[in-house]
């Protein structure tokens, strides 16, 4: 079992308006795509019906799940609930207050259920940026209190390790720390055949005053899975051998932003220390939470911020009962249907990759695929070599589809291929002309139908325009 953060929040009501019926409105199409469903042909327009041939000039395809999720349905209900009836102070005992601490309590159990750990585990943040700052800076502190360290060791600052493809809210806050001097920091690149960091790789940049490691559990442009469940064990027989030294243990963090929701994911079974929980990637409100694997105990933890004794005092602040039922929620969901959802969100991955290759041949380049790697069930990176355009100037041809060239905090990047792309192995070239596809859990064959059909569209418009450019 393994194991642009802020835009505007739709539930999956509006993100069905924005579609056409599906495709089982007619039954020869939906008895058609059940005889077909192993084959890989060009769908024509008779086979649909005809509310589905009206739609077509004005349906809107979403396929940026990556991005971000809209809210479930359900995780609505929970947050208007909240809104309701559990606007009391969760801190104060009458009504409202009990009304909206049993929804806290409830929230954090489910959340607890989704990871497989305890309750206990669970601290409410704002989002993953502050998950991820909670567990550096804490490790960065607690290094420099720690007793009983090598007489070298405390004389140094503290080490942090992190791969080279992280997201930005790791890799900025660790640069801010490196910056500044109070933590080394290493980076390790990921292999350009694998496409992953390599654990004998991050073994090979310990240090003796290394304290943490951090290591995302899923890539947000590539869908490539890390293997950190390895990584754990093989830490884990490293600090034995540190304790004897008089050397710190090692920490061990994975950003599970990505993975939420898509795989399952079992927090004992990887064996990190800490796991980052990010609620508007699997279809929740856009708060977060940190699990923390025996806290206080086996993983230490320091507040950041200073005021009541919300959360144990380690995140104080009125909590936002409404959004944490809603993650909640979201948890919940997840715990009941992941496998089903993975199995889907994979089919349909699957089938819009055959169909690309259908239409395209050898003319696209999947991005995504490193041979013995194993990646997210949604994702595919997809680059257009010919005619060589920009991966903006591919989706910017589209009527239909809404996606992205990468990673939404790198929205800002222009033209610039992905520095994620590029250290994974992908050519400049095939970097810049990249666009992410990633599919959720109500994506459909005929939406990828419809997709395919436009991206064809577009590139022979841009294949006609480099034409008349050339003929000038």
């Amino acid at each position: 079992m393994l194991p642009s953060l802020w835009c505007e929040t739709l539930p999956l009501s509006s993100l069905r308006s924005a579609k056409s019926r599906p495709s089982s409105c007619c039954p020869a199409h939906t008895q058609d795509m059940a005889q077909n469903a192993g084959t890989v042909t060009e769908p024509s327009e008779e086979s649909q019906c005809p509310e589905e041939r009206e739609n077509h000039s004005e349906r809107q395809i979403y396929l940026d799940y990556n991005a971000t999720t809209p809210l479930a349905e359900e995780v609505v209900e929970a947050v208007t609930e909240a809104l309701r009836e559990a606007w009391g102070n969760p801190s104060s005992c009458y009504t409202a207050g009990c009304k909206a601490k049993q929804l806290i309590d409830t929230a954090r159990a489910n959340i607890a259920r989704m990871l497989g750990g305890k309750p206990e585990d669970i601290i409410f943040t704002s989002g993953g940026t502050e998950a991820n700052n909670m567990v550096f800076f804490s490790a960065v502190e607690y290094f420099s209190r720690a007793d009983g360290k090598n007489r070298a060791v405390a004389r140094s600052r503290p080490h942090i390790i992190t791969s080279n493809v992280e997201h930005d809210s790791v890799a900025l806050p660790l640069l801010h720390l490196q910056s500044t001097q109070r933590a080394e920091v290493t980076f390790v690149p990921v292999s350009t055949v694998t496409g992953r960091v390599e654990v004998d790789d991050v073994i090979a940049a310990l240090r003796p005053n290394t304290c943490l490691v951090s290591i995302m559990l899923a890539n947000n442009e590539t869908g490539v899975i890390m293997p950190v469940c390895e990584l754990s064990q093989r830490l884990a027989s490293v600090s034995q051998d540190r304790a004897s030294q008089g050397l710190p243990s090692i920490l061990l963090h994975t950003d599970a932003a990505q993975a939420l929701g898509k795989v399952e994911v079992d927090a004992e079974e990887l064996g990190v220390n800490y796991l980052t929980i990010v609620g508007h990637k699997f279809y929740g409100p856009r708060i977060g939470a940190l699990y923390i694997r025996d806290l206080g105990h086996l993983s230490p933890l320091l507040p950041i911020l200073h005021g009541g004794g919300q959360e144990r005092s380690f995140r104080p602040g009125t909590e936002n009962t409404p959004m944490i039922a809603g993650l909640g929620k979201a948890a919940e969901l997840v715990s009941l249907h992941c496998a089903a959802y993975e199995s889907h969100m994979r089919s349909v991955r699957d089938y819009l990759e055959q169909r690309l290759k259908a239409v395209f041949g050898d003319r696209i380049r999947f991005n995504s695929r490193f041979p013995g790697t194993e990646r997210l069930p949604n994702t595919c990176n997809v680059s257009l070599l010919r005619p060589s355009v920009l991966g903006r100037e591919w989706l910017s041809q589209c009527c239909h589809l809404q996606a992205s060239v990468g990673a939404a905090c790198h929205s800002d990047r222009g033209d610039s291929p992905s520095p994620v792309l590029l250290s994974s192995g992908v050519p400049p070239e095939a970097a810049r002309g990249a666009v992410r596809l990633s599919v959720g859990r109500e994506t459909s064959r005929h939406d990828v139908d419809l997709i395919v059909r436009d991206l064809k569209q577009g590139a022979e418009k841009l294949g006609a325009k480099e034409t008349r450019e050339g003929n000038v």
